[in-house]
């Protein structure tokens, strides 16, 4: 990819501080997104996440450096601003910091009518978004009503309805039970199905590996290492700095393979693979 027209978000050397506090939240990040690619952006706590994506969506200003979507400069004007909330949406890791209308369906209509959508074709498209995803049942009710999993799934709906070409999801299974996580997973599977890119935060190694097109480690405001899931969890130096072991279907693989139980060929990217090749 040589073309700024193949990238469809571009960072440039950004510099962030917190005014509370000394230390650079982003610290000369730089880093290229491809259209339509899966991101998993890892790392630990403070290590520059979501204050990166909180800077994609024009939220806050870094200091120093700049973003570009689709090749052009994010402006910090009322217009400029708007323009960008129409390509990249957010769904932060607390949906109450998101959600406050009175109910499910004048939740999600808030956004798209926000951006000039005439009303008539607004809440077709509010109908249409909760049907895919499943929000029938609950949306009349109160947002504040729900349960965890349902207003994730509400806060993915205000943004969808908007049709960014870019989602990000801030921790999106954080605080969720078993049935919701797979519902969240399933919703962001449709998502890049559809063609968005979709950055995450993730803590969750083995499921970066098996979803992700790209990993993204982060430590102190930095971009550490950038690459294909494989070429990521083979750098074990870069891993262990952004305080992550390797997948357990890889290391459990070169366990089975070191024993002679498997004999090679294609590196699984699940578990349900790994199962697969041994039957």
């Amino acid at each position: 990819m040589n073309h700024t027209e193949d990238w469809v978000i571009e960072a440039e050397n950004l510099s962030y501080s917190y005014e509370e506090n000394d230390r650079k939240a982003l610290d000369g990040l730089s880093v290229r997104i491809g259209r339509g690619k899966k991101v998993a952006f890892m790392g630990g706590n403070g290590s520059g996440k979501s204050t990166f994506f909180l800077c994609l969506n024009g939220i806050l200003r870094p200091d120093k450096g700049r973003v570009l979507i689709d090749g052009k400069p994010v402006s910090y004007t009322r217009k400029g601003l708007l323009e960008v909330r129409k390509k990249v949406g957010i769904v932060f890791q607390e949906p109450d910091n998101q959600l406050f209308s009175a109910s499910v369906f004048q939740e999600i209509s808030f956004g798209i009518l926000n951006l000039g959508t005439e009303e008539e074709t607004a809440r077709k498209e509010v109908e249409q978004v909760i049907r895919e995803l499943d929000i029938t049942p609950f949306k009349d009710r109160p947002a504040h009503a729900l349960s965890g999993g349902q207003k994730k799934q509400v806060a993915i709906a205000d943004i969808l309805v908007m049709h960014p070409q870019v989602m990000i999801l801030d921790e999106p299974a954080s605080a969720l039970d078993a049935v919701h996580t797979k519902k969240v997973h399933e919703l962001i599977r449709r998502l890049t199905e559809q063609g968005i890119t979709v950055l995450m935060s993730l803590h969750d190694i083995d499921y970066a590996w098996f979803w992700a097109d790209e990993i993204v480690l982060m430590d102190r405001g930095r971009v550490i290492r950038q690459g294909t899931p494989r070429e990521v969890c083979e750098d074990e130096a870069a891993l262990r700095q952004a305080g992550l072991e390797r997948p357990a279907v890889l290391r459990i693989y070169e366990k089975l393979k070191e024993k002679g139980v498997l004999s090679g060929g294609r590196i699984p990217g699940s578990m349900d693979e790994l199962t697969e090749m041994l039957l």
